[in-house]
């Protein structure tokens, strides 16, 4: 049995993240640290351990004599974090629906449920759950280096899955992708799971471009 040990600083960058991909912390506002410090009930120093980190996630940046600041999106990073997830995701989908094991195949299923349980009326769960949905379909391929490449890029994600998310008619429709990419992935048909998590991952991206090159 494993022990998990979560320091201070550790829940502290969950929260600060947490903050980040919901668009709570603006881009274009430096990040009160006695204010979060405040919030949080605790002393800037694991804080500013929490903000180092989440420089390194290339969530925040760090200028000179002006603190900390949310990186901003844009289409460039969009275009590179999705032509990665497709140059390995959706192989990693279509073997990980032939390896699964039944206890796998649960927990992919349940991660689709809590996707939607989030959708349904816990909108800051969204992103992560969606992370865990699609983390799940790619873990059984039994490639480490793989997996941990794709938890990778999911977090880098998420800020662009909320911004996806946002008009109208895109959750119902994200919805409809991933039940069709789960049964395809329960039926171990690992071509169809494969073409569907490409076709999934390429959509999101179209609809970004627009998004983001007219923000």
């Amino acid at each position: 049995m494993s022990l998990v040990v979560r320091t201070l600083a550790d829940r502290i960058f969950d929260l600060v993240r947490e903050k980040v991909v919901s668009g709570e912390l603006a881009q274009d506002q430096p990040i009160r640290q006695d204010a979060l410090a405040a919030e949080f009930g605790v002393s800037k120093i694991p804080l500013r351990e929490a903000l180092a980190r989440l420089e390194q996630e290339n969530l925040l940046v760090s200028h000179a004599n002006r603190g900390y600041f949310v990186r901003a999106m844009s289409a460039d990073e969009a275009e590179e974090i999705y032509a990665l997830r497709l140059a390995i995701e959706p192989a990693a989908v279509g073997l990980a629906a032939l390896a699964a094991t039944d206890a796998e195949r649960a927990a992919a299923t349940a991660a689709m449920d809590a996707l939607d349980k989030a959708a349904a009326g816990q909108a800051e769960q969204v992103a992560m759950r969606n992370r865990e949905f699609h983390v799940a379909l790619a873990r059984p391929c039994r490639r480490v280096l793989t997996v941990q490449l794709i938890e990778r890029l999911q977090f880098l994600s998420e800020r662009y899955t909320v911004a996806h998310l946002a008009p109208a008619g895109r959750g119902d429709r994200a919805h409809d992708e991933h039940n069709g990419l789960l049964q395809a992935w329960l039926a171990r048909d690992a071509a169809r799971a494969e073409e569907l998590a490409a076709a999934h991952i390429t959509g999101t991206l179209q609809d970004l471009r627009q998004q983001l090159h007219q923000a």
